[in-house]
């Protein structure tokens, strides 16, 4: 994306009248209270403009044929005005202005009535109104959209006291206040979702939402609907329509997990909203602009992959203005208490058990594992501890990290659930997190094996 500051974008207006006098005049007024500004001469391009592009309000004028002072060429445009996908405010004016018009105005769907010749103070106060209440309406759609889809449970704090993480640290100091694009490496599990809530918890947009998706695990039919939204009838399954993650991060952050196992095709449709902020839901043919910084996260060389022809060049730029490399846990084994402490209290909370800390033998051996699985792995290791201790201590035993001690006997007063959970994180820690091999080991599909990482919060 563009750097800019961030904040919300001027308010947008279409000025829809077939007198030009009239448009100048009012235009003029709002350029003075920074407002963005279109013209429209007839419905037909008042229709045309709202099907290219989106308005906070359209204050439009009722008659447009001339010697016509019924409305009805304006009250039979409102009826399809309101049918468009994510229609505007619509502010009435007419010169012959009467209580009759203006209650089927709002009838109609109008939000407020403008007589000719019209008071420059009621005028903005008025349009001040709409869009306020506009952009509350569309807030509320985004915030509900991103309740149901991204609702998500506590996550681990940055622990980050090892002399390998004071980096990270500082980058993070450096760039986050920023609106720099920023690419996180790492190997898989290293905690690049938590570095990125950290990225954004110190920037500007902090008040705004932080939206997470990996875009990693969408298939070609489903990455535009996912980023970009969907309109209902855009294809067999659209129902209703669908808010974007673009659209829902507008005016704050989102998160690209796995941005290394783009397609060809996917990385092509991801660089215009990179570049210019605009694109248009699947089905619609109005463009829309957001104002999202872009967070990228991946386990790949990225730079090797632009070498090899297998990302684009310009994307990547367009990514990583500041890279940040992430060392694996066996870099940083000062964290290791620290993290398996706040597991254990994560967990513990969880499944409602009392257990008060790890013996000297098991953190003894938390230090010595090599950890393939980074951060995540270790997380799953404290789980699988949290369900097989007996005690109020967690011992070396309990946490399977010695060959041959994961054995059948570890599933027994196991629920299916918590059994299909460890098997499931045992795959992934054996292939390093790599979702396709794991799926493979375990007999499902890469989609199958999707859903219960979204099912047991993996």
């Amino acid at each position: 994306m563009k750097e800019r500051k961030p904040g919300p974008r001027p308010p947008r207006v279409l000025i829809a009248d077939d007198q030009r006098d009239v448009i100048e005049a009012i235009r003029i007024l709002l350029k003075g209270e920074g407002y963005e500004t279109a013209a429209a001469a007839s419905p037909a391009e008042i229709l045309e403009r709202l099907g290219a592009q989106t308005f906070d309000v359209l204050l439009m004028d009722l008659n447009y044929a001339r010697d016509t002072t019924s409305g009805r060429e304006g009250l039979a445009l409102l009826g399809r005005i309101r049918a468009l996908d994510d229609p505007p405010a619509v502010v009435v004016m007419t010169a012959w202005a009467s209580v009759e018009l203006a209650v089927e105005a709002m009838r109609a769907g109008a939000r407020d009535f403008i007589e000719k010749p019209w008071d420059n103070v009621r005028l903005l106060s008025v349009l001040a109104n709409q869009v306020e209440l506009a952009r509350a309406l569309r807030r509320g759609a985004r915030l509900a959209a991103a309740n149901r889809l991204l609702a998500e449970g506590g996550r681990p704090s940055l622990v980050a006291e090892s002399v390998a993480m004071q980096p990270v640290l500082r980058l993070i100091e450096r760039v986050g206040p920023s609106d720099a694009n920023i690419l996180i490496t790492g190997e898989n599990g290293t905690g690049k979702g938590v570095v990125a809530r950290a990225l954004h918890a110190v920037s500007g947009r902090a008040g705004a939402p932080l939206v997470a998706v990996n875009v990693g695990g969408l298939s070609e039919t489903l990455f535009e609907s996912e980023l970009f939204g969907h309109v209902r009838g855009a294809f067999t399954d659209a129902k209703s329509d669908r808010v974007g993650r673009f659209e829902l991060a507008d005016g704050g952050t989102l998160f690209l997990d796995e941005i290394g196992n783009l397609s060809p095709a996917q990385q092509a449709k991801l660089l215009r909203v990179v570049e210019d902020g605009e694109f248009e839901p699947v089905g619609s043919s109005r463009t829309r602009t957001v104002d999202v910084r872009l967070l990228s996260a991946t386990n790949a060389d990225l730079r090797q992959q632009v070498e090899e022809g297998r990302f684009r060049q310009d994307l990547f730029f367009r990514l990583c203005t500041v890279e940040i490399p992430l060392p694996p846990l066996r870099e940083r084994r000062e964290d290791i208490p620290l993290l398996a402490a706040l597991f254990l209290e994560r967990q513990t909370r969880h499944y409602g058990k009392s257990i008060g800390g790890f013996s000297d033998a098991a953190v003894r051996a938390l230090l010595a594992h090599c950890w393939p699985g980074n951060v995540r792995e270790l997380e799953h290791v404290v789980e699988r501890a949290v369900l097989m201790a007996r005690a109020t201590t967690v011992e070396e035993g309990n946490l399977g990290l010695i060959e041959g001690r994961q054995s059948k006997e570890d599933l027994e007063g196991m629920t299916l659930e918590e059994a299909e959970r460890l098997l499931i994180r045992r795959a992934l820690d054996r292939h390093g997190g790599n979702v396709t091999r794991a799926a493979e080991e375990l007999g499902v599909s890469r989609s199958a094996l999707y859903r219960r990482l979204e099912k047991h919060e993996i």
